[in-house]
């Protein structure tokens, strides 16, 4: 789910479908890895003694795909381009996210100001890029390229880390980019030729993040036909909200689809957007939030959806939700400086 944008297609028609249902919806460069081999730690690319050499070598996002600690993320309005509304986050929650994504569409140009202005605050950032503009036969075809090429140039130049989770929700009916408008092998060859083209140009700083809705809303589409392949994805992401009477586990919300993914794909996997409905119920639903990805070393954390669209997704709509996200924000598996992960 994202902010309503400018552009005049909203974001997530998503939200209407699925609030009603279980839960509103919101790589590797080959089987090496691919990644550079270069700089890695807390100065690629971003100052410090030694920043000219980091800047020549591809920065080495290895030790970011499955760091000890959990990821504690964040979507919130205005960032990273401005690092206040993070700030304001950190306030709430008693903790800063080391993961904050924001949302574009395809062609809209790299906000590399953004991504340097959460590094230097200890966060990598996630962009969910979204084609509402063009079609993905035409990505697939190359008819896009001198964007893309262009995006994927300005990502390398700036040799800061970034995740990319590309046309996600892509098993659900509502998107210009899912069931009804696209087959599982248009989604496929576009992923993989924005993969390619990217490692062409030798952007290899970036995370690539799959990330499908999860299935109990559309228990009859199938994920593996869309899935790019490991060779193409570093993580599967998922889209899942505490909404409706039926979500009141972690396993009601995300368990079908864990178990699903986990026949074709052990990429380490990211609850990409979450959140809880307000009201009486939200501090448990926080409480199983955290226990669940807690208690799953193949899950590497989450970010909370904090906006008000459609519903009030924001943690201060819930005072006691707030207090038990404080509580359990405080826990030091949360969280960490990616520019250190190890």
């Amino acid at each position: 789910m994202t902010p309503t944008r400018t552009t005049p297609t909203a974001r997530r028609g998503a939200g209407l479908v699925l609030a009603a249902v279980l839960a509103l919806g919101g790589c590797s460069l080959g089987g090496n890895s691919g990644h550079g081999q270069g700089g890695s730690g807390s100065r690629g690319g971003d100052g410090g003694p030694s920043a000219q050499a980091e800047q020549r070598a591809p920065y080495d996002v290895t030790p970011l795909l499955k760091p000890a600690k959990k990821y504690f993320g964040a979507a919130v309005d205005g960032a990273p381009n401005s690092m206040k509304p993070v700030d304001a986050y950190a306030k709430l929650t008693g903790k800063r996210p080391n993961l904050v994504e924001y949302y574009a569409a395809w062609g809209d140009g790299f906000d590399a100001t953004g991504v340097r202005n959460a590094w230097r605050a200890g966060a990598l950032t996630l962009m969910s890029w979204e084609p509402f503009d063009a079609t993905l036969a035409d990505i697939a075809a190359g008819e896009r390229d001198t964007y893309l090429t262009s995006y994927a140039t300005a990502v390398k130049k700036l040799n800061l880390p970034v995740v990319i989770d590309f046309a996600d929700e892509m098993n659900g009916p509502w998107e210009k980019w899912g069931t009804r408008h696209v087959t599982p092998r248009q989604y496929v060859a576009a992923w993989r030729h924005i993969h390619d083209t990217f490692a062409e140009v030798g952007a290899t700083n970036v995370i690539w993040a799959w990330s499908p809705n999860v299935v109990d809303p559309m228990p009859d589409v199938r994920l593996a036909p869309y899935y790019p392949g490991d060779a193409y994805v570093d993580w599967v992401g998922l889209v899942g909200y505490f909404s409706g009477p039926r979500a009141t586990s972690f396993d009601a919300v995300f368990g079908r689809t864990i178990r699903e993914i986990r026949r074709f794909s052990a990429k380490p996997l990211l609850l990409l957007e979450t959140a809880a409905d307000p009201g009486p119920r939200r501090s448990a639903d926080v409480r199983h939030l955290f226990e669940g990805v807690e208690g799953d070393d193949d899950l590497i954390g989450f970010v909370w959806f904090n906006y008000d669209k459609r519903a009030d997704w924001r943690l201060e709509a819930s005072p006691a939700g707030l207090e038990q996200f404080r509580k359990l924000a405080a826990d030091d598996r949360f969280g960490f400086d990616v520019r250190n992960p190890r």
